[in-house]
Parts: C-alpha cells; structure tokens; sequence
C-alpha cells in the first residue's frame, strides 16, 4: 500500500470569529474540571459555548472495531459521523495545529473556551495551586487575563478563587462585552441565538 499523502486543512478564516480564552494551569490543576463548571455557567446564561482541547498525545474518538474507525483504519483521510444531534469529524492533518489555525472551525461560538495552549498568544485564565507548584506559568505573560488561585498572589490581574466560578463569568462577560443570549421559539422548539442577534 502506497504512503498516504495528508493534505493541509484548509480553513476560511472568519474575520469574526468570537473571543477566545485558553484555560492554562499546570498538570493536575484541574483544568478540565473547572472548565466543566464554567461551560456550564456560561451556557446557563444563554451562551453559545464552544472548547477547543490541545493533546500533545494524539487520541482515538472512535472505538476500534465501530463503523467509522474501520474507515480510518481503512486508510479514509477525514471520516464524518452524522446523527438527528451531532455531527463529528477525524482528519489526519499534516502537523500540530497551532489554536489560531483551529479557530475558524468554531466560528457560530459566542465565546471559545481552549484547554491548554499555554504558549498561544490569546486572553489566558490561569488556575493555580500553590501546594501544588511553587509559581504560577503565566506571572510574566501579558496575555494573563485573571488568575484562578486560592493562593493570595497579586499578579496585577484579577484573582477569582477556586470556587467563584460565577464570579468569573460575570467576568468574561463584562470583559468581552458579551450580552446574555435570549433564547427564542421558531415552531415550538427553543434554540440559543448568537450574541449578534441577541444585541441587534
């Protein structure tokens, strides 16, 4: 069997993509689980929420032996899935996609939440845990929005503690100037609007 040549993903860039704020910490901080109770929040007040997650590891979402792992496996390039709900989609690309490169893919968002990504020059929260490690990874990033630490550090951002996570909702919200989305009913079924037509 012939190599298999990957093609570059090709992306439109949308000029207006929504803000994006990488969720950065060390390992063990707690990343996911406080970007669980954040998603949560924020959808809450009727935001469109998308995530972005890096995984310097590489990952499988398809069981072995499932329908479309046998067509990766069978040597498909990009392999869609598509229910009543969901769609989702594998492409083998050429190298790691930097989070400017993956952005357009979420366009439609009203806010982008990116897990990792740390070195990416975006809006940053970063949670701390001094038990953990001894200095924060962001002290000296510009791009350091607010820190999310019990520790009483002043980094010249705002410090939300661990378990204030409506606090830094408000925050975000304030910060990107986002207007709470309203749901409306189009033939009985009720949808989030983007905030551009939440605020027009």
């Amino acid at each position: 069997m012939k190599d298999k040549q990957i093609q570059p993903l090709r992306i439109v860039v949308d000029r207006t993509l929504p803000p994006v704020v990488a969720v950065v910490g060390y390992s063990g901080a707690g990343k996911t689980t406080y970007l669980e109770k954040l998603i949560l929040t924020l959808t809450q007040r009727g935001l469109n929420v998308g995530t972005i997650k890096h995984d310097v590891h590489g990952f499988e979402m398809d069981k072995p032996g499932k329908d479309t792992w046998r067509h990766k496996k069978a040597g498909a390039g990009t392999t869609l899935i598509s229910s009543p709900n969901q769609i989702g989609m594998v492409r083998d690309v050429d190298h790691d996609h930097t989070l400017e490169e993956l952005l357009p893919l979420l366009s439609g968002m009203d806010i982008i939440l990116a897990e990792g990504f740390k070195r990416s020059p975006v809006p940053k929260l970063e949670i701390f845990r001094p038990e953990a490690y001894k200095d924060p990874i962001c002290r000296n990033d510009r791009n350091l929005l607010a820190l999310i630490s019990d520790a009483p550090l002043d980094l010249g951002v705002p410090r939300y503690p661990l378990d204030d996570v409506e606090g830094v909702a408000d925050f975000l919200i304030r910060h990107f100037k986002l207007a709470q989305a309203f749901s409306k009913v189009q033939q009985g079924v009720s949808y989030p609007l983007s905030i551009s037509e939440a605020v027009s």
